[in-house]
């Protein structure tokens, strides 16, 4: 008889999503603790689990002996790289990327669509009842349309393969930068229908040291790259300088990956047009940043992978996970801890 697997999961799951991890196997035993903090888990219960499903509560590796594999609720994993528990040889970490991908791509349609069409502009005029004549609508107001534009995507992963898919209908070009670029398809998690699987939605692949040259090109940029010492403020003064006087950023990946100094300049000097920036160097964002208080950055609270279908979407990565792990497959997002994502 094959040994039980002992699943801990720190999400609060409804009965319903419970059952749907105890009937991928009889081997699964399924215990779920509420928690947000590792000492509301029991010695004993951390020490019985092979298999931990959680946000980001992590025990000390003496406490799960035992634990082989971690399943992380999010897709940005670079707060737990220097923990001792993932410096384990033995231990597997999986990511939930692919898995929330449909609505940070839409918030970065949002922002792409906000940013051409000058709502900041729209919304400021609002509050002063403001209404331009018509020299300033044509001056002030004109967009950048979609279908006559470039959109540069830094980062081909899940979430920038699903902005390039809903780019399609607008009559956009693509470019795209990633770190192989001699594997244009995808291998990861991908939610059917979604995504860029075999590479066909962009119209060029820059490596990553093109980056400069992509810039160039691109009316607008989205940022989607994980955090890596590599990527950390890859977006910085030289990067400001060689884009387009009127391209704006979008960032949905990591604060980090703008050095924000720089952004502010930029945006100031008129360097670039302007940003939508929904992640930070530190967050909250500080009260006194002055990114507050430019009228062409567009912030939100590190909101883009918000849903209300979170839970279910990533608890079906995870039950397909569980069933690979069972069989003996390689696992969906699985995290290279060397590379760092």
């Amino acid at each position: 008889m094959k040994k039980e697997i002992q699943i801990l999961s720190t999400f609060d799951l409804t009965k319903e999503q419970q059952d749907r991890l105890r009937k991928t196997s009889d081997r699964v035993k399924l215990t779920v603790i509420p928690a947000t903090d590792p000492d509301a888990v029991p010695d004993e219960r951390w020490a019985e689990t092979d298999v931990l499903y959680t946000w980001d509560v992590l025990p000390e590796p003496e406490k799960a002996p035992n634990l082989k594999w971690v399943q992380l609720g999010m897709a940005g994993v670079d707060p737990f790289l220097k923990l001792p528990l993932l410096k384990r040889d033995d231990l597997l970490l999986t990511s939930m990327s692919g898995a929330i991908v449909s609505q940070i791509a839409e918030y970065v349609m949002m922002a792409l669509l906000a940013l051409g069409h000058n709502l900041p502009k729209m919304m400021q005029n609002k509050v002063e009842h403001l209404w331009p004549d018509q020299k300033e609508k044509w001056e002030k107001c004109l967009p950048i349309e979609l279908r006559h534009s470039t959109v540069g995507i830094l980062g081909y992963g899940s979430i920038g393969r699903q902005v390039a898919r809903l780019l399609q209908p607008f009559g956009a070009k693509v470019l795209a930068a990633k770190r192989d670029v001699m594997r244009p398809e995808d291998q990861g998690y991908m939610p059917e229908g979604m995504g860029d699987p075999h590479g066909d939605f962009f119209n060029r692949l820059y490596p990553m040291e093109a980056l400069h040259s992509l810039l160039s090109a691109c009316d607008f940029v989205v940022a989607a790259l994980p955090l890596t010492e590599e990527t950390h403020h890859i977006l910085n003064a030289a990067a400001f300088e060689a884009m387009k006087e009127t391209a704006y950023l979008v960032n949905v990946g990591r604060g980090a990956l703008v050095d924000e100094g720089a952004l502010v300049e930029a945006l100031k000097a008129g360097m670039i047009a302007g940003a939508a920036l929904d992640v930070f160097e530190e967050e909250p964002l500080p009260e006194d940043s002055p990114l507050w208080d430019l009228d062409n950055v567009i912030l939100s609270p590190h909101v883009s992978g918000l849903s209300s279908h979170l839970q279910e979407d990533t608890l079906t990565l995870f039950v397909e996970n569980v069933n690979r792990y069972l069989a003996g497959l390689p696992l969906h997002s699985q995290v290279n801890l060397q590379k760092g994502y």
